[in-house]
C-alpha cells in the first residue's frame, strides 16, 4: 500500500510540475526601459531592426503585400478535411492575384503541385534552419534554385488545391529543419505569434 501511495505522489508530483511549466510558457514578461528626456527640439532618429550575422532582419515580414497584423488570425490546429486533419499553418486572406512576399530571404527549394495544396512553393531560409511553405497560389514569379530576398514578391493569392471555390488566401507554414532534412520534412511551428510580432 505504501509503494502506491508514493507513485501516486510522484505522479501528483509532476502533474503538477508540468502545470506550472506550461503556465510559466504563456506569461509573457517585458521590462520597459525608462525613455531618456529628450527636447522637443531635438530631432530623434529611428533606431536600426535588429539583424541576423547574414544581414537579415531578424523578424519576418508578413508574406502577403498589403496585409497588417491587425487582419491575422490564428488558425493553427483547427480542423481541415472534414476532421480528418489539424492545421498546421496561417490562412491569410487576400483579394485574388495579391502578392505573395518571401517573410525571409533563402532559396526556392521545390515547386510543387499537390492535392491539398494546390500551386506550392518551397522556400529554405539562409541559415537552412527553417522552410517556409506557401500554398494555394495562383501564379508563380519564381523557379526552384532562384535566391530570394526577404519581401520580395515569390508569387501570387489564390485558392488552387483544397481551397478551390473558396476564398482566396496564402496558407503559409514555417518547418523547423534538421541538418539533412528535405523540403517535405521538418517540424512544424505556429507562424501566427512570429508574424504577430512582425513590425511593418
Amino acid at each position: 500500500m505504501l509503494v502506491w501511495a508514493k507513485r501516486i505522489g510522484w505522479g501528483i508530483g509532476a502533474l503538477l510540475l508540468l502545470l506550472a511549466l506550461t503556465f510559466l510558457s504563456l506569461v509573457r514578461i517585458t521590462v520597459q526601459p525608462a525613455s531618456p528626456s529628450v527636447s522637443q527640439s531635438a530631432a530623434v532618429e529611428p533606431a536600426a531592426p535588429p539583424v541576423a550575422a547574414n544581414g537579415d532582419p531578424v523578424a519576418l515580414i508578413i508574406p502577403v503585400e498589403g496585409v497588417a497584423v491587425r487582419q491575422l488570425s490564428d488558425t493553427w490546429g483547427q480542423s481541415r478535411g472534414g476532421g480528418a486533419r489539424e492545421h498546421h499553418a496561417i490562412d491569410i486572406m487576400a483579394p485574388h492575384g495579391t502578392p505573395v512576399l518571401a517573410a525571409a530571404s533563402g532559396t526556392v527549394e521545390k515547386i510543387f503541385e499537390s492535392v491539398n495544396g494546390g500551386h506550392t512553393i518551397y522556400v529554405r531560409t539562409r541559415d537552412r534552419a527553417a522552410v517556409h511553405y506557401y500554398a494555394h497560389l495562383d501564379g508563380y514569379l519564381v523557379v526552384e534554385r532562384q535566391v530570394v530576398h526577404q519581401g520580395d514578391r515569390i508569387a501570387t493569392v489564390g485558392n488552387t488545391g483544397s481551397a478551390q471555390g473558396g476564398a482566396p488566401h496564402l496558407h503559409f507554414e514555417i518547418k523547423l529543419m534538421q541538418s539533412g532534412e528535405g523540403w517535405w520534412q521538418g517540424r512544424n511551428i505556429n507562424p501566427y505569434p512570429l508574424l504577430r510580432d512582425a513590425d511593418r
